[in-house]
């Protein structure tokens, strides 16, 4: 029977911590941190996500509350925070989450539409920030990318989310003037591009590891290679729709380099259905290319089947599913977002909530 990793990531609230598969596996979140309970849909005020997201302690975000937050601005994520959708439904809407110079950080079953305005993304990774985990999101309809990681971020993992009705997916590395961009790596495994139409992603200097993905009905490719980047992809499904080129590889060159070149993809166990193209590049060597096995000695992975792509099918991005137990041995605990509400515990128990998909 096909099934996702982190099978026991909700056995409590802070199981998720240090648990991401591949270059995000050191993100901790607000593993250190109280609980923080937002209790408003309201963009800003005290128990608002944006009251949380900005304090400078850790903190381990969830919601009392479901429905729709909306944006007037980005949301700046500092240091150390979980934002833990599990047990609501709650969808962000206007603007994204910004994640500037920031470390260890996961987003965790949230949902992303109808960001609007010049560079506006759903998750903005820029720049220096590193060990991030975004995990089990939906993201769609954004006027920019749905996640953009550029500018001298890396170690980060994105993890069964659902992209959708999108067209500059991700673009992983910003242009080749920045050549700091070749720090970047990025894992994204098990997640489910479902006819966004490019950039699944497309990548300027960094080394990017897919493994068991779905990507189908993209509207101009699956993958792209760009200046000096090295993508692994591994037992991927590429099921094309009227496009059938799965890789595409642009040519550009550096700021620090005389000779213009395009990245590299490698394509090892990937299926290509529906007359997908693999269009792998020839002539380069493997010497180019780096191997997941030399950062982080195991991932989840299995064949590409079509087990793997009814399961992603089902369970990518928001899943309604029960938020852990918040237990907490005695410590200050934050309720409502308010420091004044902070009351000493020695046990807290919070029952699980159920929303319905």
């Amino acid at each position: 029977m096909t099934s996702l990793p982190y099978t026991d990531v909700d056995s409590h609230l802070k199981a998720m911590a240090g648990r991401a598969e591949g270059f995000g596996r050191f993100a901790i979140g607000g593993l250190h941190g109280p609980v923080y309970f937002v209790t408003t849909l309201a963009d800003d005020g005290p128990g608002s996500l944006r009251e949380g997201c900005r304090k400078q302690e850790p903190l381990w975000i969830v919601f009392e509350v479901s429905g729709t937050v909306i944006l007037s601005s980005y949301l700046s994520v500092s240091s150390y925070k979980t934002i833990d959708g599990r047990g609501q439904r709650v969808k962000l809407t206007g603007k994204g989450l910004r994640l500037k110079e920031c470390e260890h950080i996961i987003i965790c079953n949230l949902e992303f539409e109808g960001g609007r305005g010049h560079d506006v993304d759903g998750i903005q990774i820029k720049p220096n920030s590193r060990h991030i985990w975004i995990d089990r999101c939906s993201l769609r309809d954004y006027d920019d990318g749905l996640i953009d990681i550029t500018r001298q971020s890396t170690d980060i993992t994105i993890s069964r989310c659902y992209f959708h009705q999108h067209d500059k997916t991700m673009l992983i590395g910003a242009d080749p003037s920045h050549v700091g961009d070749r720090c970047i790596r990025v894992t994204i495994h098990h997640c489910f591009f479902d006819g966004t139409r490019q950039r699944q992603p497309r990548v300027r200097f960094g080394k990017v590891h897919l493994y068991n993905n779905y990507t189908r009905n993209w509207g101009i490719y699956a993958v792209c290679a760009s200046v000096e980047s090295q993508i692994y992809s591994q037992c991927n499904i590429y099921e094309a729709g009227t496009k059938k080129k799965t890789f595409e590889y642009y040519t550009e060159k550096a700021a620090d380099r005389e000779e213009a070149k395009s990245g590299f993809i490698r394509s090892e166990g990937d299926v290509f259905l529906n007359g997908a193209q693999p269009c792998t590049l020839t002539g380069f060597s493997e010497e180019c290319m780096f191997h997941p096995s030399e950062f982080y000695p195991l991932w989840t992975m299995e064949a590409a089947s079509d087990s793997l792509k009814g399961v992603l099918h089902i369970l990518t991005g928001w899943q309604s599913i029960h938020r852990p137990p918040v237990e907490q041995l005695r410590g200050r605990q934050l309720l409502g977002g308010n420091d004044e509400d902070a009351v000493e515990l020695t046990k807290v128990e919070v029952p699980w909530n159920k929303s319905d998909k």
